[in-house]
């Protein structure tokens, strides 16, 4: 599956330097070529260490890791929800990803003058998120309309509809996003914010954008604090990044990078920490392939069973399917091979109503 993020901030907060550092590191990656599908979305590798270890060991001539897209969404300014900066054009954009990395800077600097003239990030925050609130209701209104016709004609359905985007309509109209409306994890209620495409309702991951000095973890910065506190607030996640630093690491040699990001204190870069979490965010995890010719990592959602998970890799997987050989990482690591497994008697036979697990390595039976 492809997992799309855009990113999203005020003007001069870090958006474009953190998208260099995508786009860079994306380039820089070396068994997976930078690809630009348009000019504003970069393709960058899922770290995993596993892959590489499974690739080893089964003699593969391919690496192909699971891959995230970032989409650089320009700087949106007070109004954009009525056109300002042009905001329709960026609106839209963001009803298109799965979920928002919210880049809210944290730090100071008078060479980069800030869109508000200060460093505030509560302001900010607020600012973006009353923006897509404000698209959102607007949404939600043409929707009610509509339903609220239809049911006067009798219809029961419509009617139900009605009844949960009036709820929604005065949730939204209180100032807070789609996503901490009650029951937004229901059925019925997942199938209407997929109607209408809200962007309030897309899982949001904050990145406090600070200077070098504030790394590794932004420890001491009021800033980072403020960001901090609203996310947890929303039960959402906080990575704290330099994206000065990021671009300056994503342009490294393997050898040159591990120095410079000692030198900073962290163990691995922002850039991989950001990626890590989007997939947490998304309850996505990652099952392998591997063999002679490549060893490939494939992204699904977490609860996603066998033959889905077979129709990640082709379509006729899926409607053929048959049974997944299924083995645990760790059993693969420990006795070398596929064939040792096997002779171990540790690899399994998976049916259809089998559930991945992150780090299975599988091999499907099908027949069409």
């Amino acid at each position: 599956m492809s997992l799309q993020v855009g990113i999203v901030g005020l003007p001069n907060v870090g958006k474009s330097t953190l998208f260099n550092a995508v786009s860079a590191a994306g380039a820089e990656a070396a068994n997976y070529p930078f690809a630009t599908i348009e000019p504003n979305v970069g393709v960058v590798p899922v770290p995993d260490e596993r892959l590489e270890t499974l690739a080893r060991l089964a003699g593969s001539a391919k690496v192909v890791p699971a891959t995230v897209e970032f989409l650089d969404i320009a700087g949106l300014v007070r109004g954009a929800s009525k056109g300002e900066g042009l905001g329709n054009q960026f609106l839209s954009h963001i009803r298109e990803v799965d979920a928002i990395v919210h880049v809210v800077r944290c730090f100071e600097d008078p060479d980069v003058v800030h869109v508000d003239g200060s460093v505030d990030p509560a302001r900010d925050i607020e600012v973006i998120e009353t923006e897509l609130g404000l698209r959102d209701l607007e949404t939600v209104e043409k929707r009610l309309d509509r339903a609220r016709r239809t049911a006067r004609a009798g219809d029961k359905d419509a009617a139900r509809l009605a009844e949960r985007l009036e709820a929604l309509l005065e949730h939204l109209g209180s100032g807070v996003p789609a996503r901490t409306f009650p029951g937004a994890d229901d059925d019925a209620v997942r199938a209407v914010f997929r109607e209408l495409g809200l962007l309030t309702a897309k899982p949001v991951l904050y990145v406090a954008n600070v200077g070098e000095d504030d790394l590794p973890d932004g420890a001491g910065n009021p800033h980072v604090d403020v960001v901090r506190a609203i996310a947890d607030k929303e039960g959402a996640e906080v990575v704290v990044i330099c994206a000065e630093a990021e671009a300056q690491i994503a342009e490294l040699e393997p050898a040159e990078r591990a120095e410079f990001l000692a030198a900073l204190g962290l163990e691995r870069s922002g850039l991989d920490q950001l990626v890590t979490a989007a997939y947490r965010l998304l309850g996505l995890i990652t099952f392998f392939t591997a063999g002679p010719t490549e060893a490939r990592a494939w992204t699904v959602r977490r609860g996603t069973r066998a033959p889905q998970a077979a129709g990640q890799i082709h379509s006729d997987m899926e409607r053929g399917f048959i049974r997944a050989e299924a083995i645990d990482y760790d059993d693969f690591v420990e006795l070398g091979s596929e064939q040792a497994v096997k002779d171990a008697g540790r690899m399994r036979v998976e049916g259809k109503d089998y559930v991945v697990r992150d780090g299975d390595v599988l091999h499907f039976r099908f027949n069409v």
